[in-house]
């Protein structure tokens, strides 16, 4: 019996999204569904949701709940990570302490300040589930991680940890596919896609139907509509000449360009804060599931973009697929570093996933991408070497900071994020970067 682990099952709209699109196939029908949270409420709700939808899906998983995240695990031919540690009180701190020094983000999830103490405080879950997965699973189990910030995580485990199975899941190709063919009155399941990069900053190399690509079409309809013409993505596209897979808000801060600029602000509509406003959102949701399950109300049970079910079904019974993976360049974008975590096309049947190398990625992409890479590199050597001064290295080479702040302002900010995040990071990292 396929065994499947939900680490930080407590997500509970995640966890109900994943879950119905495994209890979607048939064949998934009998799986084993291992939930674990640290938070025994939390978990709770999970188990209620899962029993739900597989009443719902008229499926019959032996499910059962794990406060012990090794009891989950163990046993597991998949184990699916969602954490977020530190919660929504992590994220505030992520987000006030750099703006009391001026520098805006937007989501900072990903990249920047707040990508990079992410990646601290989730670094010790990380290496630790590698560890685990590699002493309980089976030899061929797969991590699938959903937790940003993706290249440092995945990079993290498969660089620091015997857990060479990893890869890691996004929507952004499947979200931009929808998106431009919506823009462009295009039948989506009649295009063909091919993205390549890294997570969060790849960009559609071929985007095409019948044949031919659509790039004249989109550039016309954006010379057309001033209102696309104030997005992020689309200011990008305009200058790279590929169509970028992440979200503008997204974008705006993984580059120098824009988040230090009042108009630049203004004229793009850059949303200034606005993943605090999602943690928001997701705190009373989480309540209004919680309340819902408890009076026995109906929850909505669409089948997401996620690739996770698809992976599984396609490695149990051998039907393959094609996904987007972030995994290991071992030679797959050869202008990008080796060993460096990049997203690429991926094949999926019973054998396993095999990503498809990209060889002829464009070298201007490659050379924004490496501004990217750079604070991601030092930021996972700084977890595996213990070394505290690369904290401060990778905020320095953040292009965001880099634009705004000054090097002693960066030195401060890293010592009062690692102060303010305190026994959340790994020990070797706590001491104070340069002076209080």
């Amino acid at each position: 019996m396929t065994r499947i682990a939900f680490i930080g099952a407590g997500s509970v709209e995640f966890t109900r999204n994943l879950l119905g699109d495994f209890l979607d196939f048939p064949e998934l029908h009998d799986v084993e569904i291992a939930l674990h949270d640290i938070d025994a409420d939390r978990l709770a709700t999970a188990e209620a949701m899962a029993r739900y939808v597989a009443s719902e899906r008229g499926a019959s998983p032996r499910i059962a709940s794990h406060l012990d995240r090794r009891e989950a695990i163990d046993g597991s031919d998949f184990v699916l990570n969602m954490v977020q540690i530190g919660g929504h009180e992590a994220t505030l701190l992520d987000f006030e302490i750099p703006a009391r020094y001026g520098l805006r983000q937007t989501i900072a999830d990903t990249l920047g300040i707040g990508g990079i103490f992410r990646t601290l405080r989730t670094a010790p879950i990380m290496l630790a589930l590698g560890n685990e997965m590699a002493e309980l699973c089976p030899p061929n189990a797969w991590l699938l991680n959903y937790t940003n910030p993706m290249a440092m995580l995945c990079w993290l485990v498969y660089a620091g940890t015997p857990t060479q199975n990893v890869v890691g899941l996004c929507h952004s190709v499947q979200n931009t596919t929808e998106d431009l063919c919506e823009i462009l009155g295009v039948p989506e399941d009649e295009v063909t896609v091919l993205s390549a990069g890294v997570n969060h900053q790849a960009f559609f190399l071929r985007f095409e139907h019948g044949g031919e690509s659509l790039y004249p079409r989109l550039d016309a309809r954006l010379a057309a509509d001033p209102e696309l013409q104030r997005r992020v993505r689309f200011a990008l596209y305009e200058r790279l000449g590929y169509f970028p897979t992440e979200s503008s808000e997204h974008a705006a801060e993984y580059v120098p360009w824009f988040m230090h600029h009042d108009e630049e602000l203004e004229l793009y509509r850059i949303p200034v804060g606005e993943y605090i406003r999602r943690s928001e959102r997701n705190v009373g949701r989480y309540e209004d599931v919680k309340a819902a399950l408890a009076r026995g109300e109906a929850v909505p049970l669409p089948r997401s973009n996620e690739y996770a079910s698809l992976i599984v079904h396609a490695m149990v019974t051998g039907e393959p697929r094609v996904i987007y993976g972030n995994v290991r360049n071992d030679g797959l974008i050869p202008n990008l570093p080796d060993g460096a975590c990049v997203e690429v096309p991926c094949v999926v049947d019973r054998t396993g996933l095999r990503p498809t190398p990209v060889l002829d990625y464009p070298p201007h992409l490659a050379a924004l991408n490496r501004t990217f890479l750079n604070p991601v590199e030092l930021t996972v050597r700084a977890v595996l070497e213990e070394r505290p001064d690369f904290v401060r290295h990778a905020a320095m080479l953040d292009p965001n900071a880099a634009a705004t702040l000054t090097l002693d302002e960066i030195d401060a900010l890293c010592d009062e994020l690692t102060a303010a995040h305190g026994d959340a990071l790994p020990a070797s990292l706590r001491k104070e970067l340069i002076r209080t």
